[in-house]
């Protein structure tokens, strides 16, 4: 007797978990006054309801629906309704500005549109990107679309089965070096990514977890915890109110919460500052390198059997290294400030991890790479169940990014780094943003690191203009506080030339406040400083 086919689907998963959990708490939110708390099988009654009211409005499997529904127990219950039904999820950072989120959706072309009443409205006013669309639905009231209580619903149906390569979502990248692309992620893609995270970092029914990113309440109650969701704007997570974020922590008792750096730059420094220490269990942060000095800080604030996380990964392949904290603090962080790098850790089960020599332009077999040795900076490549395979409607971009070999394809993660002789991956920077120098290559993170250590500096960026190849290097900080421009830039001088990797940079300048990406107000847009850089010293020379 053959045993019957695995359904990859995340909709069945979760499914199975609300069955066994039932009447256990699954989302939290803000409401009016306090707090809206409902249970795994009132959510599962909710997708279910979702689920039969999209199929009677004639939505079904490989349908593109676009998702513009704010964090909330209805997107939690529309996102696994979408799935069950085999809809493909098309997810956009509604943050990355006006130019880009058009020009995403006219690339994706999404037939049905379902969203809050002004992600109606907006699809009205710009025509052109939303051409595509068969059918709008509005989750609330609106003029302009049925609403999704008044479609009458179809008769329930089975979860769809999905094989391991249907496409279930497009979620775009966030653009740091160069437009968003949308990334094709599959039922397998998700389903490893859920194993992955449980058994890794040993998320169940146990935890209650406060998820920064959306999407990863999914994995939160398809998993059995219960998820909080932050009285925040996810788009702008630098700007994240700590008073609010930590009253939910606190409230609920959240043992496990995943963010940007830069949320917990603002909430650590909060709780330092009031004295208040955290219950949370288990934190991870990713979405830019993560210092010790926020490592240590964070970890000041939580349990003293708490543990940190830096996970380290793309859109594209995400987890694929992973590193605890205290390793960290006690082995990496003094090597970062004299330039090593940042130590993002060793390969996640199931994950390959390669140095190959970097190449522009379209590597197609593998056997056309070389693999560096241990300690040799070059481009990052990986393979694994979690590395998704192509861009949406974007032939030129996959060939860039992905070498076939025999048995699959790696994907070049488009950064720099090396591997030490235990195994773990150090990031030295963007392949993108290296800065080519009649002496040799720049890597950001190697560079900034030294400047970082300066007591007043907040930040810097490490910047090439002019031709590659002869490029000069400057370097852009931003400051805590005001200080005296000159005396900074005469400290951050000697400080260049204690370094032999900086020796050559004798060009600062001084910056109001970094160009950073939207979904973790992190990653710096150093294309921009380096425009921004090039007028700035042409003003000086007049």
């Amino acid at each position: 007797m053959k045993d019957e086919p695995k359904n990859h689907n995340i909709a069945a998963v979760f499914l199975e978990v609300a069955k066994r959990q039932g009447s256990a708490i699954a989302v939290v939110e803000k409401a009016r006054r306090g707090y809206r708390r409902s249970s795994f099988a009132e959510l599962d009654r909710l997708r279910g309801e979702f689920a039969g009211r999209l199929r009677g409005a004639g939505i079904g499997p490989g349908d593109r629906v676009m998702l513009m529904v704010r964090p909330s127990l209805d997107f939690i219950a529309l996102t696994f309704a979408l799935f069950s039904i085999g809809a493909v999820i098309i997810l956009i950072d509604p943050g990355m500005g006006y130019r880009n989120l058009l020009r995403c959706i006219e690339s994706v072309r999404p037939d049905i549109l379902v969203a809050i009443p002004r992600g109606i409205l907006f699809s009205r006013l710009f025509r052109r990107p939303f051409a595509s669309l068969r059918k709008r639905i509005s989750v609330g009231s609106s003029l302009l679309a049925p609403s999704l209580s008044s479609l009458p619903p179809a008769e329930e149906k089975e979860v769809f089965m999905a094989g391991p390569e249907e496409l279930a979502a497009v979620i775009f990248t966030t653009g740091s070096t160069g437009p968003p692309k949308g990334v094709r992620y599959s039922h397998g893609i998700f389903h490893a990514q859920l194993e992955l995270i449980e058994q890794y970092y040993r998320i169940g029914p146990e935890e209650v977890d406060q998820p920064a990113f959306p999407l990863f309440a999914l994995f939160s109650t398809a998993l059995g915890a219960r998820a909080v969701l932050p009285d925040m704007d996810p788009s702008h997570p630098a700007k994240v109110d700590p008073k609010k974020f930590i009253r939910t922590l606190t409230d609920e008792g959240v043992t496990y919460s995943f963010g940007s750096p830069a949320i917990w730059n603002v909430v650590s420094r909060y709780c330092r500052l009031k004295q208040i220490r955290l219950p949370v269990k288990k934190i991870l942060m990713a979405g830019a390198p993560v210092s010790g000095e926020l490592v240590a800080r964070v970890a000041s604030i939580m349990p003293e059997d708490g543990e940190i996380h830096t996970p380290y990964g793309a859109t594209e392949a995400l987890p694929v290294v992973s590193i605890e904290g205290r390793e960290i603090v006690r082995d990496c962080w003094s090597l970062t400030g004299q330039g090593k790098g940042v130590c993002v850790g060793r390969a996640l089960p199931g994950i390959v991890l390669r140095v190959i020599r970097p190449i522009d332009g379209i590597l197609q077999k593998w056997d056309q790479a070389e693999v560096l040795a241990t300690g040799e900076i070059g481009e990052i490549v990986v393979k694994g169940p979690v590395v998704t395979s192509a861009y949406e409607n974007d032939e030129e971009e996959t060939a860039l990014a992905k070498i076939s070999d025999e048995a699959g394809f790696w994907h070049r993660m488009g950064d720099m780094g090396y591997l030490d002789e235990q195994g773990r991956l150090w990031f030295c920077g963007r392949k993108a943003h290296v800065v080519h120098t009649e002496t040799g290559p720049m890597y950001t993170i190697c560079c900034e690191a030294i400047f970082n250590l300066h007591p007043r500096v907040a930040r810097s960026a490490l910047v090439g203009l002019g031709e590659p190849g002869r490029q000069h290097p400057v370097i852009v900080v931003e400051v805590e506080g005001i200080c005296d421009e000159e005396e900074l830039f005469v400290e951050l001088r000697r400080l260049a030339e204690r370094n032999s990797l900086t020796r050559v940079i004798d060009t600062f300048l001084l910056h109001p406040s970094f160009p950073v990406d939207i979904r973790h107000n992190a990653k710096i847009f150093r294309e921009k400083l380096a425009v921004w850089a090039e007028k700035q010293l042409r003003k000086q020379k007049k």
